[in-house]
């Protein structure tokens, strides 16, 4: 087997995953548990964005989806990380929600509102988001956040409008 220069630095394939109760008071402990998951290669402004994704997709489960549900109703959270990629998931037991209609009829939030952002928030950190209903009557949000661990070169010998 070949090693690759500097392959020992990077983030290995990893999956994790956390149950708790439908209770914003768990929000500090799904926060905890997400900050333990953190690996050095992975650009800290990029892991922050995820953490700030997670913690508002927790708390919309747990104020809109679980809103009529006891707080013992549980929140499924799963954390993939890739050498590329960082992958959350977030399953509910709300009814199903039209995530991308809901997007196109709100109006610009209030910057002094409590509350109202927390959707366009995660919709604008992340490249790939999705909230779709699963097989088991449960909702699924997808949270995808891209990252590069290493600074792009521009190639000179790569412009190809000369051929």
């Amino acid at each position: 087997m070949t090693n690759v220069k500097g392959s020992d630095k990077l983030p290995k394939f990893r999956k994790a995953y956390l149950q708790v109760h439908s209770d914003l008071a768990e929000n500090d402990k799904v926060l905890s548990w997400f900050e333990q998951l953190h690996q050095a290669p992975i650009p800290k402004t990029i892991w922050l964005q995820c953490e700030l994704a997670l913690a508002e997709g927790f708390t919309n489960a747990t104020r809109h989806a679980h809103k009529y549900l006891p707080t013992e109703t549980p929140i499924d959270i799963e954390v993939t990380m890739y050498t590329d990629c960082l992958e959350i998931r977030i399953w509910d037991y709300g009814q199903p929600f039209d995530f991308t209609e809901w997007l196109k009829v709100q109006p610009e939030p209030d910057m002094f509102a409590p509350g109202g952002r927390g959707i366009k928030l995660m919709y604008a950190i992340a490249d790939d988001i999705s909230y779709t209903r699963t097989s088991d009557n449960r909702n699924c949000l997808l949270i995808k956040k891209n990252y590069w661990l290493y600074p792009q070169v521009q190639n000179d010998n790569s412009d190809f409008t000369k051929i």
